[in-house]
């Protein structure tokens, strides 16, 4: 029996057909009306929204809220528990970067975080020491939605400079502020990607600027006091396939511009001492090589999977001649070693791998070549490698938590061993790991092999089929879910519910092959290993499959769409945040901003009928058909450049046009807001708690 009951009428869309032909097949989407012809201009001012559209999306409100009526005091009380295990005023423990180190803070009650420094060795815990530097919630006083990009300071800890997003479209503004004074310069540097790279004099800094594709596509160096209308274009990348970033290194020896696809990269080089010069290629870009590179003195350490190295190796090469041709090997290939990213300093080589699914840390004395790794015993976990600010330095920091443990932060001293506990996540509320289980269990896939599942629930949970499940999955572009501490979880598991994460391929949690199964044409893969992990859970008495909600976003909404469409019999419920659901017609339309750089992963269907034939099989909206679908929650963002907000619309309205008599089918759409949903931090709590009291519901645990 549905949970939802005396609905009010569905909101009508209206048909307009439009077709398309491609390859000698004919498609035609009644919906593509939902997509507004003025979407790049309105990402940047939202009030030309198509009339017609925006009353449809309030329309979808409007009975999304109406369905959710009932749930109001259930998402108070969720947020206020979510909120409940939040420090307040929880405060970083400061990263030491010359005479200073910086942090960041945030008060009771505040949204946005706030930018501090100490004294070196000052203690953090004495505030009269703190020289607050930029307060996150003085500047997103008065307005709908807004992002920090963070603050960088230049090296003589003068200036800093700090970018916002304060529409959630992700054009950033960059602005330089005084440190000294706490005021901020005249430069105004609008539509970028969010930060900049010092030069080290301290007087430029090098950004990205993102073109009317929202395509980080050309880099440009800025002279503080100079307009940015008089800023020198360095570099500029021509491949609408490409993305670009830059950045800087801890020796200031050079700006670092890298350009890079889903399976291709390239870097140039700027040497510091002459910030004019043309930017020095590394190594040529090949199709599928990929390479990250990070200075180590009078040597680059790079990372590739060049010479069919799938798992990645470690390379070293001159700084004078970096070529591919001067490369020699550090640390082999081995493949199921998969090493994830590397940092070098004055004596230690440091990289994070990922062995059976599980990460580690590992040293390397430059000097003498031994190694020695750093690892934890818990039976799934996560680690997170931030290393150091500083090149001269021994020691290097990291994170440690498991879906029980609280996150923990160390310092290491790799020369000693020696591990030093500077953290440990406080819950407010209150929180006993030992109530917990946190488990890895293995579902068997379609094609036999084996689709990691971790798992968190309550020790008293009777496992006899009647607990509900929460079941998480992404599955795209190589990442991995890490198996990490969520406060907002236990207030699932508290209620009795299984909270699961499917390591389904697309991501790269076994190794590299395992995101080459879950790519191109074996992106069914995907679906497939999510499908069989609810069976696995429901076979072994887990949950069972009308207790089964299924969560993803993004990518990971796809995900969700095509388990709708493929197994819609075996959930009970299906969230899926800003999906994805629109593969092939974004993918035939090399205007969006993603698009070009995103065949690689999901085909080129205007070049290849046969790539075209692949996406079309499972792409989503166009795989909707008259079947039992669960009660489904789609949730957008409309100035999302990402996922735009017509995709999930769309889907919306097809599936009660094609299903009516299913579901029901809520789209919430936040109307100032992006990909990541609100930006302030207990915003962002009351998100997460209306999804989750959409499953509560589902599950009849109200």
């Amino acid at each position: 029996m549905s949970p939802f009951k005396n609905l009010p009428t569905t909101p009508s869309a209206a048909a307009k057909p439009v077709s398309d032909t491609r390859h000698g097949i004919t498609r035609t989407d009644d919906y593509a009306w939902m997509r507004a012809d003025n979407w790049q201009a309105m990402f940047k001012d939202t009030s030309i929204l198509d009339p017609e559209v925006r009353a449809y999306l309030e329309g979808e409100n409007g009975y999304m809220e109406a369905a959710m009526a009932d749930t109001k005091d259930l998402q108070k009380t969720l947020f206020a528990e979510m909120k409940g295990r939040i420090k307040e005023d929880d405060s970083s423990v400061p990263v030491k970067d010359g005479s200073f180190a910086y942090g960041t803070s945030f008060v009771t009650g505040g949204e946005q975080p706030r930018y501090f420094r100490i004294p070196r060795d000052g203690d953090v815990k004495d505030e009269t020491i703190r020289d607050l530097l930029l307060d996150g919630d003085k500047e997103a006083e008065g307005k709908d939605y807004f992002r920090l990009a963070g603050l960088g300071n230049n090296n003589d800890h003068s200036l800093g400079i700090w970018g916002y997003d304060d529409k959630g479209s992700e054009y950033f503004t960059l602005r330089v502020r005084d440190l000294a004074t706490k005021t901020d310069l005249d430069d105004v540097i609008d539509n970028t990607a969010g930060g900049g790279v010092w030069a080290p004099d301290g007087k430029s800094f090098f950004y990205t600027l993102q073109d009317d594709n929202h395509r980080p596509s050309k880099v440009f160096h800025h002279i503080i006091g100079q307009p940015q209308s008089e800023d020198r274009l360095v570099f500029e990348e021509k491949d609408p396939g490409f993305f670009m970033g830059v950045g800087g290194s801890l020796l200031d020896d050079f700006i670092y511009i890298d350009i890079h696809d889903h399976e291709t990269s390239e870097f140039h080089l700027i040497p510091t001492s002459d910030l004019t010069a043309e930017p020095k290629l590394v190594a040529a870009r090949e199709d599928g090589v990929e390479y990250d590179l990070t200075e180590g003195g009078d040597v680059f350490y790079i990372l590739t999977n060049d010479g069919d190295a799938k798992d990645f190796k470690i390379m070293e090469t001159p700084v004078a001649t970096p070529g591919k041709e001067n490369w020699t090997e550090v640390v082999p290939h081995e493949p199921g070693r998969l090493i994830l990213n590397h940092m070098a300093f004055a004596r230690h080589l440091v990289w994070l791998e990922r062995r059976d699914g599980l990460p580690r840390i590992m040293v390397r004395d430059r000097k003498s070549g031994a190694e020695h790794e750093i690892a934890f015993a818990e039976e799934a976990y996560s680690l997170g490698l931030s290393g150091a600010a500083e090149y001269d330095t021994d020691v290097i920091r990291f994170s440690y938590s498991s879906m029980t443990t609280p996150s923990q932060l160390f310092d290491y001293n790799m020369a000693t061993r020696e591990r030093t506990l500077l953290k440990t996540q406080e819950v407010p509320s209150g929180h006993n790991p030992s109530d917990y289980v946190t488990r890895r269990v293995f579902a068997k896939a379609h094609d036999g092999v084996e689709v990691p599942v971790t798992l968190l629930y309550r020790k008293d949970v009777a496992l006899d089929g009647s607990a509900p499940c929460l079941l998480y999955g992404y599955g795209a572009y190589g990442i991995a879910i890490p198996a990490s501490f969520n406060t907002n979880a236990l207030s699932l598991a508290d209620r009795g519910f299984v909270y699961a994460i499917a390591h389904i391929r697309g991501g790269k949690d076994k190794g590299f092959a395992w995101y080459e199964d879950g790519k191109m044409e074996k992106k069914t893969n995907t679906f497939k290993d999510f499908i069989s992990a609810a069976d696995h859970l429901v076979s072994e008495k887990f949950t069972s499959y009308d207790k089964i909600i299924a969560e993803g976003g993004s990518a990971g909404g796809m995900l969700m769409g095509a388990i709708a469409n493929m197994a819609p019999e075996k959930f009970g419920g299906i969230i899926a945040a800003v999906p994805f659901v629109d593969v092939l017609n974004t993918m035939l339309d090399d205007t969006l901003p993603l698009t070009p750089p995103e065949w690689p992963e999901w085909g080129n269907p205007i070049e290849s009928a046969e790539e075209y034939n692949w996406i079309a099989a499972y792409s989503p909206y166009d795989n909707v058909a008259h079947k039992p679908y669960p009660p489904i929650l789609a949730l957008s963002g409309l100035t999302d450049p990402r996922v735009t907000y017509w995709e999930p619309t769309k889907w919306v309205a097809k599936l009660r046009d094609k299903a009516p008599e299913a579901g029901p089918y809520l789209l919430k759409t936040n109307m100032a807001a992006g990909h990541g949903g609100k930006s302030g931090r207990f915003q962002r709590l009351e998100e997460i708690a209306f999804e989750y009291a959409f499953a509560i519901k589902v599950a009849g645990k109200m």
